[in-house]
């Protein structure tokens, strides 16, 4: 377990929880931490391009409709565009992500 952040800012993007097991060679994710953790460009009627929400590094797309269940979207990720930060189980998620935004904030 664990939370995916963007590799330029450590912004906190994806929880370990929301990753999809799937064909794809591109990490795929059900669902950002938060609303504002990614910026979104429309680029079809069907996908929107993906940006951190804090630095605006290009992190990959949204498909729309293409989630694991009938009406959901899937990100599809850049697998060079996320840095993994395990948790150890000593510390709840929200902790955690708060942690990541303060070392975020500091090395602004």
């Amino acid at each position: 377990m664990g939370m995916y952040v963007c590799s330029k800012r450590h912004h906190p993007l994806f929880s370990s929880r929301s990753k999809l097991a799937h064909w794809s060679p591109w990490p795929a994710f059900t669902d950002t931490v938060r609303e504002d953790s990614v910026t979104k460009m429309m680029e079809t009627l069907t996908a929107f391009k993906v940006l951190c929400g804090k630095c605006g590094n290009g992190l990959g797309h949204q498909l729309v409709n293409d989630g694991p269940e009938e009406g959901t979207s899937r990100f599809r990720i850049f697998s060079h565009s996320l840095k993994f930060v395990p948790n150890k189980g000593k510390i709840s998620f929200n902790d955690m992500e708060k942690i990541i935004e303060q070392l975020y904030l500091v090395g602004r």
